[in-house]
């Protein structure tokens, strides 16, 4: 760490050049106690910024791969040097889920008491067979299980509405499974009902106001085959 010779003010700088011309600056203990007060009041004002700091930050970056009806489309990212690229299916669709609810903290609990990586409210929690919130929030594979739990619920639940509204246009948006899906986990099956039904006219809004058509537009076109509808799935706890 550096002190440079411009952040040293003017004002000490005069008192200094003056005394050094006064001859009495090496001649006097009371003289070099003076200056030596005067630069420690002034030193100890700099803020951080004052000074050259040499230390490196990390230069790491959760980069998730937002899928696009555009095929073979290229990102550039310059100025990066470690990143992950997520895919856009089960894997990717939910993990750039969860870094939207929580920035994939799986001990974390929201102002109005959501819980977890995936932020489960406890009525939903206690759909999918779950009642220890404690544990919930310490058990990683627990909130793991849970997802796709709910998961596979939700795509049941809106199996019809999967089918009839996939690629139709709604609000500018082009609705797709994983889309909806999303939402729900949002607002709920109901919600993203009434807002497809209502051809976006009546929309559900969290408690921090994200819409569902926020939902069906950030998460859209991921390959969620692999997830088969359940109408009771829920989480076998060991």
């Amino acid at each position: 760490m550096k002190i440079k010779p411009e952040h040293i003010p003017n004002n000490i700088l005069y008192i200094c050049l003056f005394l050094l011309d006064m001859k009495f600056i090496f001649e006097s203990n009371s003289i070099r106690i003076l200056i030596f007060f005067f630069l420690f009041l002034d030193l100890t004002s700099f803020s951080s910024s004052d000074f050259e700091d040499n230390s490196v930050l990390p230069n790491s970056f959760l980069i998730y791969n937002q899928p696009s009806l555009v095929s073979n489309q290229i990102v550039e990212e310059t100025n990066i040097n470690n990143y992950i690229i997520l895919d856009e299916c089960f894997t990717g669709f939910k993990e750039s889920l969860a870094f939207k609810e929580s920035r994939g903290q799986y001990e974390v609990t929201n102002s109005f008491g959501y819980l977890g990586k995936y932020q489960f409210g406890i009525s939903t929690l206690e759909l999918l067979g779950i009642t220890d919130t404690s544990h919930f929030l310490s058990c990683p594979e627990l909130q793991e299980k849970a997802f796709r739990a709910n998961i596979e619920r939700n795509k049941w639940k809106l199996s019809y509405e999967i089918n009839y509204f996939n690629g139709k246009i709604i609000n500018g948006i082009v609705v797709s499974e994983s889309g909806i899906l999303a939402a729900a986990h949002l607002a709920g099956p109901g919600g993203v009902k009434r807002y497809l039904n209502s051809k976006g006219n009546l929309e559900l809004s969290d408690a921090y106001g994200t819409g569902v058509s926020s939902y069906l537009k950030k998460f859209a076109n991921y390959d969620l085959s692999s997830v088969i509808g359940e109408k009771n799935s829920k989480v076998q706890i060991h």
